[in-house]
C-alpha cells in the first residue's frame, strides 16, 4: 500500500454564478496517480502559465509528465518507499521513463535517482522523513520541512522502513 492512500480527495472551489457565493466546485480523488516500483504519484491541480485567473480550469491531461507545461505550475503528491525496496535496480529509471521523465534522468551518476528538471520546486514533506541528496551534500527533512529545489540534479532517498509523502509545487522555470 502506498501512502498516497491515504490523501485521496482532491477538492476545488468557485463562484456560483447567479449567487456569486464561494461553492465546491469538485469534490473527488486526485486527477492522475501512477504507481511505479519507485514511487507513487498524484497529480493535484495544473496551470499552463502564470498568473492564472481564478476561474482558470485545471490543465491536467490525461498522461502523465514529469514537468508543468512552460510557464506553468504543477501540483504534485510523491510517496518514495524505503530505498530498500528498489535501490540496485533499473526500478528508478523505469518509473522516470514511466512518467516522461526519462531524459531528466543521469545513470552516469553515482548517486541513485539523481535527476535535475527545469523547474524551481518547493517540497513539503507531509509524511514520514526523506534526504535531499545533491552532488555534495544531503539534508534531512522531516514532516513539516521544506526545500526549495531550483533545477539542480538531485536525488531523494529514503532511509526508513516507512514511506515518505512530500507535496511538490513545480514551477516551471528557465535557464
Amino acid at each position: 500500500m502506498s501512502s498516497l492512500d491515504n490523501y485521496q480527495a482532491r477538492v476545488v472551489t468557485t463562484v456560483d454564478g447567479p449567487s456569486g457565493r464561494s461553492t465546491v466546485a469538485f469534490d473527488g480523488p486526485t486527477i492522475h496517480r501512477a504507481a511505479t516500483p519507485t514511487f507513487t504519484v498524484a497529480d493535484v491541480w495544473q496551470i499552463d502559465s502564470v498568473p492564472p485567473a481564478v476561474t482558470a480550469e485545471n490543465t491536467l491531461t490525461a498522461e502523465l509528465a514529469l514537468d508543468p507545461p512552460d510557464g506553468g505550475v504543477l501540483v504534485r503528491m510523491v510517496s518514495f518507499p524505503p530505498d530498500a525496496e528498489w535501490q540496485g535496480s533499473d526500478a528508478y529509471a523505469d518509473a522516470m521513463n514511466a512518467i516522461g521523465g526519462g531524459d531528466s534522468h543521469h545513470a552516469d551518476e553515482e548517486i541513485a535517482g539523481l535527476h535535475a528538471t527545469d523547474t524551481v520546486d518547493v517540497c513539503t514533506v507531509v509524511e514520514g522523513e526523506l534526504y535531499a541528496v545533491l552532488q555534495d551534500s544531503e539534508v534531512l527533512l522531516r514532516v513539516g520541512d521544506s526545500l526549495v529545489q531550483r533545477g539542480t540534479k538531485h536525488a531523494w532517498s529514503n532511509r526508513t522502513d516507512r514511506p515518505a509523502t512530500i507535496v511538490a509545487t513545480m514551477i516551471s522555470a528557465t535557464r
